[in-house]
């Protein structure tokens, strides 16, 4: 058990998504930099699909019940185990009573806490992601005692790797989405010639970027879309729906990050920039 003494700014668990019910309007949730997270399960070697930590720009405050190993994936937050630094992808041995605390976000956005085979909440349609009301709550709060499977002695395969720099990675590929073909050749040079900042409203439902492009006028039919596309909306506003966003739209859907660009995407935060390469 992993007691939250303080929970941070938005704290939940994720695993890699709530499949098949897309059709009843239920997003897929799960992690929104799965790259990351892949990488945290890897040298850990846990099954790709075991529940980790995420947390969104302040880390929490977290006490080990029992012994364990862990590893921190994704953006820098200054984790310290009993206050001393330690590193991202980096597999760690705690003890009972020991304390994983966060600092200074670094680089990033979101990290990442994956624990030797998972953490073992409740699964909900075949996931144990948060998302409410799906599920019963949308985030950890302080006092949350969250379960996982005691591990005394292990030896990793590969107990560290390097990862390049969260902040040199800008560019998003994008594949044609369903609607590009209505883009004017002024719309396609705006969104392809320049660089977009995010703007203040970025969460896991949705990022919205600060800069618009001339509008349009089209008229569709709420159609389906997926973690990734990218919408337009007639005020000339860029919409990308992440991991919770929802299951329809009515707005014209232009663009499709690939995986790649969505991991990337979920550790920008306010005025960061992006721009957008398409892919042949």
């Amino acid at each position: 058990m992993v007691k939250v003494l303080k929970a941070g700014f938005f704290t939940t668990i994720q695993d890699l998504g709530r499949f098949g019910y897309r059709d009843l309007g239920v997003p897929v949730s799960g992690t929104m930099d799965s790259a990351a997270v892949e990488k945290a399960n890897h040298l850990l070697e846990n099954n790709p699909d075991v529940a980790v930590m995420e947390m969104t720009m302040t880390g929490p405050t977290l006490q080990f019940e029992a012994p364990t190993y862990i590893c921190i994936a994704g953006a820098d937050m200054s984790p310290s185990l009993n206050d001393e630094p330690i590193a991202n992808y980096k597999v760690i041995k705690v003890v009972k009573d020991d304390v994983l605390t966060f600092g200074k976000l670094k680089d990033g956005f979101r990290s990442y806490l994956a624990v030797k085979e998972g953490f073992e909440t409740e699964k909900v349609l075949g996931s144990g992601s948060q998302y409410f009301p799906v599920t019963k709550t949308k985030c950890l709060k302080d006092r949350d005692e969250i379960p996982y499977k005691e591990t005394k002695e292990y030896m990793p395969t590969l107990s560290e790797i390097k990862v390049e720099s969260l902040s040199d990675q800008h560019k998003l590929t994008v594949y044609k989405g369903p609607e590009f073909e209505l883009l004017t050749d002024a719309q396609l040079a705006s969104i392809f010639s320049k660089p977009f900042s995010i703007s203040k409203k970025n969460n896991r439902m949705a990022y919205q970027l600060a800069e618009t492009i001339k509008g349009h006028t089209y008229s569709m039919l709420t159609s389906g879309t997926l973690p990734g596309t990218v919408q337009l909306t007639p005020s000339g506003r860029i919409i990308i729906l992440m991991k919770d966003g929802q299951t329809t739209g009515g707005y014209p859907r232009i663009l499709q990050l690939s995986e790649e660009s969505i991991c990337g995407l979920a550790q920008k935060k306010s005025r960061d920039t992006i721009s957008f390469e398409l892919l042949k």
